[in-house]
């Protein structure tokens, strides 16, 4: 009894011996988190921390990522041309793009070769009438009752105008667009050539389930932004060479050139319109008092062209954005971004509409068909 009383505590030790642990499994570590209400709010702290590290680096890489969307909506100006050729010239898509790309830079050439002496003549007068209309003005107002320091008025003009400070400024703002354009020509160039390439590849990082709405909603973004873009080209179009030509035909002085500006301001809407009626209008004045009633005639006729007929007709097809929202995000976008920031809070503001309302779409089709 004594040999089976003294073998059975070392049975019974035997049995418990732990089983030895497989080799497909690991080590509890010092991370793991046996609580599972523990470990599903943990993974949601770790989501909130990432969101809010991609906000962190957006804010970072502000700048290149509108580089990035500028050359998005140059290359949908580019693909809108090319798919208006593609409806009178049934060529390859190369083609098309590469015409498209071959008239803007004739364009371009003719005006530097036929207006442009004439244009940077007119240029160099422009900022003398200005003071002088602008001091006129100053005059008027102080002798009707307003208490405005003409002198003071006089030096912060001059300051704006011949200051060494500002010369060099808008020489390096200068440098720094032409090289910002550069990079969105390019990048345009390059989405342009082959949209669907990168369209695949974005939706290749998104998961499966995700992919048929990334390709709807990138759609619709593409047709919003290509008829905003032709909205936008068309007005200019207008403005300018409507501008140009009632200017001319009165002989009002640096046709061309307000006519230029008008045509460029025009992409800014809410904004572009005052600032180029009222270098019209300074100009208008500096020949007469009827000159300056003609040149605000002429700024009506055309802010009404363009406002009753051009952009109702585009906005029926695009993301209808109300004056007040575009002029926010241009003030906002403006003052974080600069020049940049201004010339892409519209575009930008019409595609954040867009996913919205298909974000909307499919919340309401995700109720229904739980209800059903």
């Amino acid at each position: 009894m004594s040999d089976t009383a003294s073998t059975s505590p070392a049975k019974g030790r035997r049995s418990r011996k732990p089983a030895p642990v497989a080799a497909d499994e690991a080590a509890v570590g010092p991370t793991d988190i046996s609580d599972p209400l523990l470990r599903h709010e943990a993974k949601r702290a770790f989501v909130w921390i990432g969101m809010v590290g991609l906000v962190a680096l957006a804010v970072v890489l502000a700048q290149p990522l509108l580089v990035i969307f500028g050359g998005m909506v140059f290359a949908a100006m580019i693909d809108g041309g090319a798919r208006l050729l593609g409806r009178v010239l049934p060529v390859n898509r190369a083609i098309r793009v590469t015409l498209v790309l071959l008239g803007a830079v004739a364009f371009l050439t003719w005006t530097a070769m036929f207006a442009g002496s004439q244009i940077a003549a007119q240029a160099s007068e422009l900022p003398a009438i200005v003071q002088a209309q602008t001091l006129k003005a100053a005059a008027w107002l102080e002798s009707h009752g307003f208490r405005i320091n003409t002198s003071n008025v006089q030096g912060l003009i001059e300051q704006a105008i011949g200051g060494v400070r500002q010369v060099t400024s808008a020489v390096g703002g200068v440098i720094g667009g032409l090289t910002t354009a550069f990079l969105i020509v390019v990048l345009g160039i390059y989405f342009a050539a082959e949209p669907q390439l990168y369209r695949r590849g974005f939706a290749w990082m998104l998961p499966r389930e995700e992919r048929d709405s990334f390709d709807v909603t990138a759609a619709q973004m593409g047709k919003t932004l290509r008829m905003l873009m032709f909205g936008r080209l068309l007005g200019m179009a207008v403005e300018g060479v409507g501008t140009w030509i009632m200017l001319a035909l009165y002989g009002v002085p640096m046709a061309g050139l307000l006519g230029l500006l008008t045509g460029l301001l025009a992409f800014l809407p809410n904004i572009g319109a005052p600032i180029s009626g009222l270098l019209m209008v300074l100009v208008g004045f500096s020949g007469g008092w009827e000159m300056g009633v003609y040149c605000i005639i002429v700024y009506v006729v055309v802010q009404t062209v363009d406002g009753n007929i051009i952009v109702p007709m585009i906005a029926k097809k695009t993301a209808d954005l109300a004056p007040a929202l575009v002029l926010g995000a241009q003030l906002i976008m403006g003052a974080l971004f600069g020049l940049i920031g201004l010339l892409l809070a519209d575009p930008l503001v019409a595609m954040l509409k867009v996913a919205l309302e298909r974000q909307s779409v499919r919340n309401e089709h995700h109720e229904a068909e739980a209800q059903g």
